[in-house]
Formats: structure tokens, sequence, C-alpha cells
């Protein structure tokens, strides 16, 4: 036995393992950690039974995004087998009509052949405005999204469509929770983690601050600091 804590990352959409890079690097001395794979899957359930397939009995979970979803249908599934939970600029809501004709048009758009990935247009949605022209922070975004590609989005955006309300089952969730979000998220907005946090007993909201949506490449040392405190806290 290693003692350290098994974590299971979950990535957003058209994120791979690359978003958590850094925290897969700095936390390696206290979680044995496996990225979930979520590019297969047309539907979030059928991402937690792939991923289920091969998880240890118990572990920690953290999502960002499109993985905060995930990780939400994980608790409804096996809470006994989750130790901690880690929710980054997510929300526990279903999509809206407006989002979800939005998404539809995002596919239509796809299956012609006019998928660009993160374009520098987008950027200021992933990230903070004033970082959304940093070469090293845009170029490892935009080529992840470009290595998850069409075929991954177009099914990402399908399961992330037809997610449940979550609201619900928040007051159900009895173990350390942390919701993690930039103070400038503008894809998931912070209300929508203080939202998570204040239906969660005992949850922790942490707010990064001039950072957007993606936290955890965005301001990778104050996550990782988060992560770790989370981890190592009874």
């Amino acid at each position: 036995m290693s003692g350290k804590t098994p974590l299971l990352l979950v990535p957003g959409v058209l994120c791979d393992a690359s978003l958590w890079a850094h925290q897969t690097r700095h936390l390696a001395d206290v979680a044995e950690m496996t990225i979930v794979e979520t590019t297969q899957d047309a539907d979030i359930g059928a991402m937690v039974d792939r991923a289920l397939e091969t998880a240890p009995p118990r572990f920690a979970l953290a999502g960002l995004s499109m993985g905060g979803y995930v990780a939400l249908e994980f608790w409804r599934r096996v809470p006994e087998r989750i130790t901690k939970l880690a929710l980054l600029d997510t929300s526990a809501r279903p999509d809206s009509e407006t989002a979800k004709a939005r998404r539809l048009e995002l596919i239509d758009q796809a299956e012609q052949g006019r998928f660009k990935g993160v374009t520098p247009r987008l950027m200021p949605t992933f990230v903070h405005p004033d970082r959304a022209e940093e070469p090293g922070l845009v170029e490892t975004i935009t080529s992840m999204a470009e290595a998850v590609g069409r075929e991954a989005f177009i099914r990402q955006q399908h399961a992330v469509m037809a997610r449940v309300d979550s609201r619900p089952d928040l007051a159900t969730i009895d173990v350390s929770t942390v919701v993690i979000c930039g103070r400038e998220d503008a894809a998931t907005p912070l209300s929508l983690s203080e939202e998570i946090a204040f239906g969660i007993s005992g949850a922790r909201l942490c707010v990064i601050e001039e950072c957007g949506h993606m936290t955890a490449m965005e301001r990778p040392h104050a996550v990782t600091a988060l992560m770790r405190d989370w981890l190592l806290r009874d």
C-alpha cells in the first residue's frame, strides 16, 4: 500500500490529460491519479460506467466543467465509493433551452466539417480576457482541443445537452467537498459554483482571482495548492 489517495480526474469538453498536467505532476506524492476517459461516449452515464470498469474500490474525485457533471453522476451511482469531491468551474443545473439550441448549432456545424476547436474568438470564454493571447496557455488549450477532435466534440455536446438536474442531489453529498471557480469564469459563472457550495453541507467555496474557466491550467499553482489541502484534510 502506497498510502496515497486514489484520485480520479475528470476533464471537460475538448479537454484531455493536459488539463490536469500541473496537478498530476505536483500531487503525485499524495495521490494515485487516473484521468477519466470522456471522449468516447455521448452520454454522461456511459462515461461513468466506462470509468467504473477500472476504478479502485474507493476514490477521491475531481471534475472541471463537464467533468463536474460527470462527477455528480458518479455521486448518484456510487456514493459509497467516493471519499472526497472537488467540483471546478461547473454547474449543478441542466442545460437551458437556449443552451441546448446553441449546442445543436455547434453539432450541426461540426457535422458539416466546420469544426474549429477553440478559436481566438472563443478563447475569452475559456480564460480570463487578459490572458486570451498568452502564447503558452493559448497554444496548449488549442492543441488539446485539436487532439480531442471533432467526433469527440460532437459526442460530448450530446452528453452535456442531455445531463440531468443535479441540484436535488447536492444535499445528499456528505463527503469533504471543495468547490473551485475562477472569479471571471464566463462559461460557468461564479454564481453557479456558489449555488453548488451552498447546497452541499460543509462544502468550501474557493474563488481564484483574475481567472476564467480553465482554472486548472490558467492558475495551476493555486488549484494544485487547494487540491493538496483538500486531499490531506480529514
